[in-house]
């Protein structure tokens, strides 16, 4: 499966930069990795690495730990500035937040264009966009009209069939739904992680 270069940056590729390189990092490294049109670099959670990636692409992925987020962010400095910023995390505290965690994120790193996605999917899954050979549903949301785009276009082509869902602010019910595919998986229902969510008439 392949991706075609982005015509808006002059047919060169598209550069993907992932933050964190634990199962949800490595998956999504793995990919993009098979994708033609994209370069992708990856480092773990440490200041100089964070800096050098995030100043060279142009979609950063937060693959790290929500407890981590507000350290990286602060890390990043003002090599994030106008950077597409994708918020994976999930809040899988007691009480859902009355803000979501995507939101949060804008306003602590205002100059982004925080898009949130990817987070209601288990990590083996986020190679092929599949399980069981069937494509599941990839929830996008964010205030950036191209800045989101540029995320379901990623999605599709690794394999996913992307769902708008809206603005930022949506991103709320999407972590949401990421919590319940978590409890789903390896809570009280315990179907495992070969699980996923697709909307059925939803094309975009």
């Amino acid at each position: 499966m392949s991706a075609p270069v982005d015509s808006e940056r002059g047919g060169r590729a598209i550069r993907i930069g992932i933050i964190g390189f634990g199962e949800v990092g490595g998956a999504l490294k793995a990919g993009i990795e098979k994708l033609a049109g994209y370069e992708v670099k990856a480092a773990p959670h440490d200041r100089k690495l964070v800096r050098d990636v995030v100043a060279w692409g142009e979609v950063i992925i937060l693959a790290v730990p929500l407890s981590a987020v507000g350290e990286v962010v602060k890390e990043m400095g003002e090599s994030a500035k106008g950077k597409i910023l994708v918020d994976v995390t999930n809040d899988f505290g007691d009480e859902p937040p009355v803000k979501s965690r995507a939101e949060e994120l804008q306003a602590n790193a205002p100059d982004t264009k925080v898009v949130k996605a990817f987070n209601t999917v288990f990590a083996r899954h986020m190679r092929t966009g599949k399980v069981g050979g069937e494509a599941i549903s990839l929830f996008v949301t964010g205030d950036d009209p191209d800045a989101k785009r540029r995320v379901m276009n990623l999605g599709r082509a690794i394999g996913f069939l992307p769902v708008d869902a809206g603005p930022l602010k949506n991103s709320r019910w999407i972590e949401s739904l990421g919590v319940l595919n978590g409890k789903l998986g390896y809570g009280t229902s315990n179907y495992g992680a070969d699980i996923g969510f697709r909307v059925i008439g939803a094309s975009a």
